[in-house]
């Protein structure tokens, strides 16, 4: 019996990279997990095969996490066959390099509708299938608590938001049984974000342990953060970074 056996979540955003990594984290600890993608089909069928590998159920559901009307119908029709929804992870992201020279009001629309939005909408379609019990899990970034290089202010902006958004709704919530709380990773090595890329020698400096992190090591956070153990543990910003924020 894993530590979420019987659970069903729903992780947004997991064809690949981190949420891929969640999803199947959550399956080897026995939950059923529907995930959304955007544009990755291929890679989106492949990680719920390797969550039905794991036993349990794995559904793979086509939406763009910027589109609040395709959001509803993700949670419903994850809701709809996974028999219920215990866990909802936000992770679905997206990342803009802009200075605010170049920033124009389309780009800050689709940076916030997708990062920010997307997820109030997805927790406001969960609310009434979570019982007591219910996770809410939002990725933020440690960019979602400083602000250590040019161009990243978009991206900045809307994870700031989502770690206000989770201590706010972590209040809300609390007369429900409902916990929130948001991850904030830091330099995590990602097909979009490879660790032998011109700026990690940059990152890796600016982490207390020197080195990047895996996928897993965030999911291992999640895992905690859906689970039992975390029951007391609400409205928490939680890093996984490395020393990056230390």
């Amino acid at each position: 019996m894993g530590r979420l056996a019987g659970k069903k979540a729903l992780v947004t955003g997991a064809s690949r990279g981190i949420g891929a990594a969640i999803a199947k984290g959550f399956a080897a600890e026995g939950a059923d997990v529907a995930i959304s993608y955007f544009r990755s089909p291929m890679a989106a069928e492949e990680t719920a095969a390797a969550i039905r590998a794991f036993g349990v159920r794995g559904e793979a559901i086509q939406a763009d996490a910027g589109d609040g009307e395709a959001v509803k119908r993700a949670v419903a029709y994850a809701c709809d066959a996974l028999g219920g929804l215990d866990i909802l992870v936000n992770n679905a992201g997206i990342f803009e390099r802009r200075l605010l020279q170049d920033a124009s009001d389309e780009a800050f629309d689709r940076v916030m509708a997708v990062n920010l939005r997307g997820a109030f909408i997805a927790i406001k379609a969960a609310l009434p299938h979570l019982p007591e019990g219910g996770r809410i899990i939002n990725m933020s970034s440690t960019f979602g608590a400083r602000v250590p290089a040019t161009g990243i202010g978009l991206y900045a902006i809307s994870k700031f938001a989502v770690a206000g958004m989770t201590r706010a709704f972590a209040r809300d919530l609390a007369a429900l049984g409902i916990t929130v709380n948001a991850i904030q990773p830091g330099p995590i090595a990602t097909d979009m974000n490879p660790d032998d890329a011109r700026h990690a020698r940059i990152m890796t400096m600016m982490t207390a342990l020197g080195r990047y992190g895996a996928p897993e090591d965030v999911a291992n956070a999640a895992i905690f953060l859906a689970g039992r153990d975390s029951a007391y543990i609400t409205g928490t910003i939680l890093n996984v970074d490395g020393g990056f924020e230390s």
